[in-house]
């Protein structure tokens, strides 16, 4: 294997609509299998030269992602932004190696989200990070905003956590908009588990704000035709 592969296009490639769904798929795939590995790289008692051998092992895997690497402000191709499918969103992207990912669903009056934590998000031994709940709150919110037709960025959050949230068991999420002042969306969520989804183990408040459109065009320079 070339350890100095050709260095990466930075010329990004627009997919066809037909290789749209197949990209996605490939996307969602290879992060299930990260996921995996992340797992049992959190789990391994390996000793230090298995460690050190998958080391060199995924140094040479790495080497095989060539081709257009976004730069930080670009938005993915195959991301429906703003309000939409985020692939690699650490909270419920399918094409992060670090979200559980959540399952995000519309429901009557806001947004629901099914998922299951890992070791990897473990904060307490058997139990989940704490601003892990903040950071799936804040998203499954501003999902929320999105769809009442008005996306909106997070400009405070305020959580309540009243029982601890476990590991490795299924997860409910919900969230949902509580009132507007102009261009200010306020938010509610709450997490809780599955088998018993009427007692809350994590609250959150949210106020949200919808940019205008020369804000969204300075904050995000690659979306085009911002209202």
């Amino acid at each position: 294997m070339n350890p100095h592969p050709t260095a990466p296009s930075t010329t990004p490639r627009t997919p066809r609509s037909r290789d749209l769904a197949r990209q996605r798929e490939a996307i969602t795939a290879l992060g299930h299998e990260l996921r995996m590995l992340l797992d049992a790289t959190v789990r391994t008692a390996a000793s230090p030269k298995t460690l050190e051998d998958m080391a060199a092992g995924v140094r040479s895997l790495t080497g095989q992602l060539t081709g257009h690497r976004r730069s930080v402000s670009e938005i993915p191709e195959v991301d429906e932004f703003p309000g939409g499918l985020r692939m690699y969103s650490p909270a419920t992207g399918p094409g992060s190696p670090i979200a559980p990912p959540m399952r995000v669903t519309p429901t009557q009056d806001g947004v629901t989200g099914h998922l299951r934590l890992g070791i990897a998000h473990e904060g307490p031994p058997g139990y989940g990070h704490g601003g892990i709940s903040a950071m799936l709150l804040d998203e499954l919110m501003g999902w929320a905003c999105a769809a009442t037709g008005t996306p909106g960025m997070t400009i405070s959050l305020h959580m309540r956590y009243q029982g601890p949230v476990p590991l490795e068991t299924p997860l409910i999420a919900r969230a949902h908009v509580a009132g507007t002042d102009n261009r200010k969306i306020f938010v509610k969520g709450s997490i809780a588990i599955e088998a018993s989804a009427s007692t809350t183990l994590v609250e959150a408040d949210g106020v949200f704000v919808a940019p205008d459109a020369e804000a969204a065009r300075s904050l995000f320079p690659a979306l085009k035709n911002a209202r």
